[in-house]
Formats: structure tokens, sequence, C-alpha cells
């Protein structure tokens, strides 16, 4: 019996000159989702003429201005070696030479944003510069002609090794084929490589023509991206809610997929935005979630700290010792696939530590290891995942694709400072007390005294303090004022 086909579709929505989201779906369910307000301007996959603010020897890295409000963090194994210094005759200890030996203050160099800024980090930047098309990946200074790892098919790797062999390329530029070239023909492809060769042109011609720190190449909008990166063969129907935008993308869907009419449909319902009328808007919100719930009625609670991101596996209800072993491999092995699923949706970036609900037997770990790995196979952002430890935990890299939902549509809560947790009432009104006190004993003669509060602190005082505030008039023989705010 043939395999039922999946129905993926794409949507595009847009607000003009504010916000633009993407989502594909597969048979209904949110599977990708993707959101870039304009005011927060992406910066990965740009790239800047920039100069070198100060070299650290300890971290062996360079500072680089670039133009943005906090400097480029770029490593000595980002360096490519034409920005070594011509003088430098360092005998190399390792794989790559000190930095302060090689680069020095004021030098000009190009750069690639490889990792957007976050909290007090600036970004991560490259020398090894790239740049993406449809089919393939355009690399000056590096001589490579590579295949993506996806093209697992051994014949379809081999026709397209061939392709890129034949393709003429400049001394010193390399490409990587995309899994987008499957089953491309030889035309579509090399079509692909003369936009990127001359679009190379133009940005070294920019590169010595612009004043440092300038901008060189801008990635296109997300809109633009979603086509090129994210608009796959199996995606049957592309709706937009601009009409703009949607003339845009047709454009640039007919270049992609010439044969294919009527992929792109505009949407045009002013009573049901496109995530009502899809059914979308439910599963879109709840990614701004900390916690998601799994089918046998465990859960995950997914925590964010500076240095990684944490997600604790919880059982839920799970009785008897009889029973205990399979419950906890039935919920581990449902929050490897969900866990998979929500690091793709919410575009969780970096290290992520899973802590699975212990097992005691090691085929049960190994199993649980398999799905994970299996689970993550169809995200196309590059990972590594680690085995489970002896204490439940399970490490996972991944790579950030854009701007995630969470990290452009939230901010720290001005009441806990991000901790999630706040002073309760009692104690703030024993605080509010205490400031009471200083203010009557300074007070003068008949002099009334003025407390100003958030409306919750206020009622909290004049509900449940009342008699201690009375007792405080009388003490002192001043009035007491609590004015909300």
């Amino acid at each position: 019996m043939a395999a039922k086909k999946r129905k993926r579709k794409m949507f595009i929505s847009v607000l003009p000159g504010e916000e633009v989201e993407v989502a594909v779906t597969e048979d209904g369910v949110l599977q990708e989702y993707y959101v870039e307000m304009t005011h927060q301007a992406k910066t990965r996959g740009n790239i800047y003429k920039g100069k070198i603010h100060n070299v650290d020897p300890s971290l062996q890295a360079a500072f680089i201005n670039y133009g943005a409000e906090r400097n480029g963090f770029l490593q000595i194994d980002e360096v490519h070696p034409e920005y070594y210094l011509e003088d430098s005759n360092t005998e190399r200890k390792g794989k790559y030479p000190p930095i302060q030996k090689v680069l020095k203050k004021g030098q000009e160099i190009l750069i690639q944003v490889v990792k957007e800024p976050t909290g007090n980090k600036g970004a991560f930047v490259t020398s090894y510069l790239s740049l993406p098309g449809r089919y393939f990946v355009l690399t000056p200074g590096r001589e490579q002609k590579g295949i993506s790892r996806k093209v697992e098919d051994d014949e379809e790797r081999k026709r397209l090794k061939e392709i890129a062999a034949g393709v003429k390329l400049d001394e010193g530029i390399g490409v990587i084929v995309r899994t987008a070239s499957i089953g491309q023909s030889k035309a579509a492809l090399e079509r692909d490589i003369s936009y990127l060769k001359r679009l190379w042109k133009d940005v070294r011609g920019r590169g010595t023509s612009v004043p440092t720190p300038s901008m060189i190449y801008q990635e296109p909008d997300l809109a633009a991206r979603a086509v090129r990166d994210y608009l796959t063969d199996d995606v049957n129907e592309v709706w937009v809610d601009d009409k703009a935008t949607a003339e845009r993308v047709t454009e640039m869907a007919a270049l992609v997929f010439p044969r294919r009419q009527g992929l792109v449909r505009h949407h045009t319902d002013a009573e049901h935005s496109m995530w009502e009328r899809f059914s979308l808007r439910k599963q879109i919100e709840q990614l701004h979630g900390r916690e998601v719930t799994l089918p046998s009625g465990g859960r995950l609670v997914i925590d964010h700290t500076e240095a990684l991101t944490a997600v604790d596996v919880n059982s839920g209800k799970i009785g008897g010792e009889t029973n205990f072993k399979e419950m906890a491999l039935k919920t581990n092995l449902e929050a490897a696939a969900e866990v998979a699923n929500q690091l793709r949706l919410r575009d969780i970036g970096g290290q992520v530590v899973v802590d699975f609900i212990e097992l005691k037997d090691r085929k049960h770990v190994a199993e649980v290891e398999k799905a994970m790995k299996s689970s993550m196979k169809i995200d196309r952002a590059r990972h590594d995942v680690g085995k489970i430890s002896r204490f439940g935990l399970m490490e996972i890299v991944r790579q950030r694709m854009g701007s995630s939902a969470m990290s452009v549509s939230t901010e720290t809560c001005p009441c806990c400072q991000g901790t999630g947790t706040r002073r309760n009432l009692e104690w703030q009104s024993l605080m509010a007390l205490r400031e009471l006190y200083r203010l009557l004993r300074r007070a003068g003669a008949g002099e009334a005294v003025t407390f100003r509060a958030g409306p919750e602190l206020s009622f909290y005082l004049l509900n449940q303090k009342r008699q201690r505030l009375q007792a405080l008039e009388e003490q002192y023989q001043k009035a007491i004022h609590i004015l909300p705010e």
C-alpha cells in the first residue's frame, strides 16, 4: 500500500513595514515558525567591512568594530590566512598562530555575522565568507566543492558531485551543494552559480570602495529567505496575506518551480486572519508557554538561562512500581519527539540540556537516545546530539536558524527582573511599614505622612494592615495617607 502523501503548506504573513511571520505545516500541524520585526533587523549572514578595535591574547580573539552597538567577536580559528600580517614569521605551536602575532589594532577586515548579538554579548563573526543561493553556497577563500550531508542517495550525490566538479570558478573560491539541489536540472543549477558569481563580484567591489565600517551585503528579508531556504518540492501551497509580498513571492517561486502554476495564493479574507482560517493561531501562541503537555500526561518545562536552555521532563501521574519502568520509557520517548519539535519551532540555539526521567535499563536508555537522534533528523539546523549521562542528562547543541519568536517578542519582566518570582505582598507590606516608621519619626509636628505605592500594595496595606496604620497614627499623632500610583 502506497504511503499517504504529506500535505505541506507554507504561510507568509506580513504587516507592511513592521513584521514578517513564516510558518510551515504538515497535515495542519505546525512544523516550523519564524518571525522577523523590522525594528529588530536581523544581521546574521550580513557582510561588513570592519576594523579591528583590539586584540585579546588571553582569549585568542579580536573585537571588530563593524558599526553595531557592540563589537563583533572574532576567534583565531575564524581568521582567514589572507589577513595575517605579511611580516609575521612566527612558528606555530598549534594549528593556528598566536592571534597577537598575525592581527593588529586598526587593521581593516571583511567579516560576516555568524551568530546574532544576545544579551550583553556581541555578535560572533567570521572572516570566512559565504553567499547562499537556492542550490549552492559560494565560499570565497575556500577552494572546496562539497555536498550537503543531507543528500543521502548515492546516485544523486554522484550526479551532483560531477556537476559541482564541472563548475568554473575563480581561484580561491569554492561551492557547497545544498539539499534543495536534489533532482534539479543542470541548467537550473548553473543559473544559480552564475547569480552567486555576479553577487560575489559586487560584494568584492563594494569592499574596496566603501568607508569603514560599512555593510556591504545584506541578507534578504524573511519572506524572500523563506522561498530560498524553506520552499521545497513537497510544499503544495504557499499562502501570503499581503498583496505586494504575494506578487514578489510568486515571481521568486516561478524561478524555482517554473512548471507549478498557482503554487502561491493570496489570502484576501478581511473577516478572518490567515492564522485563524487555517487553525494556526493557538499552535503559534503555545510556543510562548513555559510548559508543553505530552500525550500520556507528562510535560516538558523549558527554561532559558544565559548559558543554556534547560528542558525538564516531568512524568505526570505514574503510579505503582510494576508499570513505572514502562511509563518512564513511554514518557521519555514522547519527550524526545517533542523536545526536537520545540527546538525547531522555537528556534532554540546553543547548548540545550534535557533532564529525562531516570531509566535503569540500558536498553531503554539506548532507545531514547535513538528516538532523539531520529526526531532531530528533520531539523534543517546543524546540530549534535549527545548520549544520556548516568544522571539522566542529555546535551544537545543546535545552530539557531534565525530570529525566534521568543527572542523578538518578549522582554524581561520589570517586576521580577527575569527571575520569574517576586516578593509576596506580606513581605512588601512589612517593608512599607518599616519606611512609614522612618517617615513618621522624621516628620515635623502635626505634619501628615504620605506614602506612595503600586495599586496592589496600597490596597493590601489599607485592607490587611489597617489596624497597624491606625496604631501608628495614634502613636505619632500624625495622619498617614496611602496613595496608589
